[in-house]
């Protein structure tokens, strides 16, 4: 690591580690996850919704061909403010889309827009947080991080969705409540840009850049990508990054419709408001849990040490999905355990996959690197999560949580052979 990547912001992290990965998230939820609850309430099929809304993976997939001016052009800390403002304006649209009689179409661009200015926040953020910790520090931080992008993510699911609900219980149609949903994530997003224009540091290492000539951009550009694909151990890294998530990726797309539909249907026959207690208390609390003990585990043995327990521990708890898929009228205290143990081995195994994007993409060019690895991250949940509704559709809940399990044997198998330094995120690192 560089001196100039070792300059530290004087600012305790814990100002801004938990805020700015709390916020990453909450677009992404809404566009991902929450997206996903609102056109099954408002009457689109699995098929559609799994379709559509996988198409909303593509700025994250390709925000690497991006990453490279986020890089070379102002400062990380200026990219995140400037995402952050423009976020709220998506938001907003996205509101003012929902009443329109083509809602489908025009909702669909908002939340393209939102995801654009999403992913190239998470560009900068990132960049940020490798540029402002040392490396101990990042590997430290991570559970923390991952936490609250997670705490972030089902505040969107949970929170916003139980708004949501509350609204439709009380005689609300489902179009204003989502509307009312969303102006009041709109508005959060402006308090949340107001905050971290004051307490984000200033590390010198992230000092304000302009841009060269064009050809030198370009060249820089290629560079990045260049470099990139010449790193050792490219092509498991590559099949690491498509594959670990492979079980999530088509989970997550049908986790909710499972939990809304009628039990004829296959499904629980949940309220929407009741999804958004499940996810935004029980779910919380198993993530928070999961994923401290994850970067905790990972600070004191290192990745290498922890790697597989990590893999097992995200592959494992799937099968909690599939157990409700066949239980008999589970009771809602039965479902809160089991989004518990699912949320928990999720927060505790992701922090596997997050380090290791970390420390693949180590060098001068670490920003562009991790922006690479993590548009391969969000192809690996594209691909598959645009299918998962056509395949749940035809093989019923119960079958499509079994070929899930299946999907797992891929994580297990390809975390067999990616190499890691063993004294890599340990305490005491000479790195």
């Amino acid at each position: 690591m560089t001196d100039t990547n070792k300059q530290l912001s004087r600012r305790n992290p814990w100002w801004w580690i938990p805020t700015l990965y709390f916020v990453e998230a909450l677009p992404y939820a809404a566009v991902m996850t929450v997206s996903v609850i609102m056109y099954k309430n408002l009457g689109l099929s699995n098929t559609d919704i799994a379709l559509y809304t996988g198409w909303l993976y593509l700025p994250w997939v390709i925000k690497p061909f991006w990453s490279p001016a986020v890089d070379i052009v102002r400062s990380k800390r200026w990219w995140v403010l400037a995402m952050q403002w423009g976020m709220a304006a998506g938001i907003a649209l996205l509101t003012l889309a929902l009443p329109a009689p083509a809602f489908v179409r025009l909702t669909l661009g908002a939340f393209w827009l939102v995801a654009f200015m999403s992913a190239t926040h998470d560009i900068a953020a990132d960049g940020f947080y490798m540029l402002g910790l040392s490396e101990h520090d990042q590997v430290m931080y991570v559970g923390i991080r991952s936490t609250f992008y997670r705490i972030g993510s089902l505040a969107g699911q949970g929170v916003l969705v139980m708004l949501a609900g509350t609204i439709e219980d009380h005689g609300g149609s489902a179009q204003t409540a989502w509307m009312i949903t969303f102006g009041v994530l709109s508005a959060f997003f402006c308090l949340t840009a107001l905050y971290h224009t004051v307490v984000l540091p200033r590390p010198k290492a992230d000092a304000d850049r302009r841009a060269g000539s064009f050809g030198a951009l370009t060249r820089e550009f290629m560079g990045t990508f260049v470099s990139f694909f010449k790193k050792p151990q490219i092509g498991t890294a590559i099949a690491f990054m498509l594959l670990y998530r492979l079980p999530e990726a088509q989970l997550v797309k049908l986790i909710s419709p499972f939990l809304l539909d009628s039990p004829e249907a296959g499904g629980l026959g949940l309220s929407v408001s009741q999804v958004g207690v499940v996810y935004g208390t029980i779910g919380v609390s198993g993530l928070v849990i999961g994923g401290i003990l994850g970067g905790l585990a990972a600070a004191r043995g290192g990745l290498k040490k922890w790697l597989q327990p990590m893999v097992w521990m995200m592959s494992l708890t799937c099968v909690t999905f599939l157990y409700l898929s066949y239980a008999d009228a589970p009771s809602l205290l039965t479902v809160n355990v089991c989004v518990f143990i699912e949320q928990f081995g999720y927060g505790f195994g992701f922090t596997a996959y997050m380090l290791y994007l970390i420390y693949f993409s180590e060098g001068p060019l670490q920003t562009s690197h991790y922006a690479i690895c993590t548009g391969f991250m969000a192809l690996s949940m594209m691909l598959p999560g645009m299918a998962a509704g056509w395949i749940q559709e035809q093989l019923g809940y119960q079958n499509f949580f079994i070929w899930v399990m299946v999907c797992c044997t891929a994580t297990v198998a390809v975390s067999r052979f990616i190499k890691v330094d063993a004294d890599f995120g340990k305490k005491n690192s000479s790195k």
